[in-house]
């Protein structure tokens, strides 16, 4: 039996959304304080999405993204990139919206995860070919990777058979209308040299790429 009951979960948002941000943030707080962390145990989780499509910022909103936050014996998450998350070693990651989008709504576990990255790299690769240099949407990340096993055994818990934090937040996950039309792999990752012209140059715009 898991934490998160995935039968009781409904979509409540857009990736990248506030209410969807909130409902991660609220699942990923309560399976950690299931899992009787050390008391001196600190970690911090933040995904902020750049070049996010303005709907999800109405409110006067920052930023598009959700934490989760392991400290002084409290564990606690919501909407947003906090600096007091940020200072604290941990998962911290930045990426354009539109690069993370619509495969995050994809089920996997390990064997689907290793195919959405292999369709992440052709799908970079493509688009390096198009614009004719590298890299052209990566954003600086705020520092190294820390994903201990004490977070990850929690966290990821039943992913090969549905449950984990990833499946947990891909059910929670409303289909943005921008990739609706676009061809998409199997794990949802665009499929860029298969659009067409007209396709190709919307989702460079998405990505906020400079031609």
């Amino acid at each position: 039996m898991y934490v998160i009951d995935m039968s009781t979960l409904e979509p409540v948002g857009e990736f990248g959304s506030k209410e969807w941000g909130e409902a991660c943030a609220a699942a990923s707080v309560k399976i950690l304080e299931a899992a009787n962390l050390p008391k001196d145990f600190e970690w911090a989780f933040t995904e902020c999405y750049t070049h996010p499509p303005a709907r999800l910022m109405e409110g006067g909103r920052k930023q598009a993204g959700y934490y989760i936050l392991v400290k002084n014996g409290k564990i606690s998450g919501g909407d947003g990139e906090p600096e007091e998350a940020l200072a604290v070693p941990g998962f911290h990651i930045r990426a354009r919206w539109a690069a993370l989008c619509n495969q995050s709504g994809a089920f996997y576990g390990k064997e689907g995860g290793a195919k959405r990255r292999e369709g992440e790299q052709v799908m970079r690769a493509a688009i390096e070919k198009y614009v004719g240099r590298e890299n052209p949407y990566g954003e600086k990340q705020p520092s190294e990777m820390y994903w201990p096993e004490t977070i990850s055994g929690p966290l990821m818990a039943g992913s090969e058979e549905g449950n984990g934090l990833h499946n947990i937040a891909a059910t929670m996950q409303i289909q943005s209308p921008e990739f609706v039309d676009f061809p998409v792999t199997e794990m949802r990752v665009p499929i860029f040299d298969e659009m067409t012209e007209e396709q190709k140059q919307a989702f460079i715009k998405l990505l906020a790429i400079d031609m």
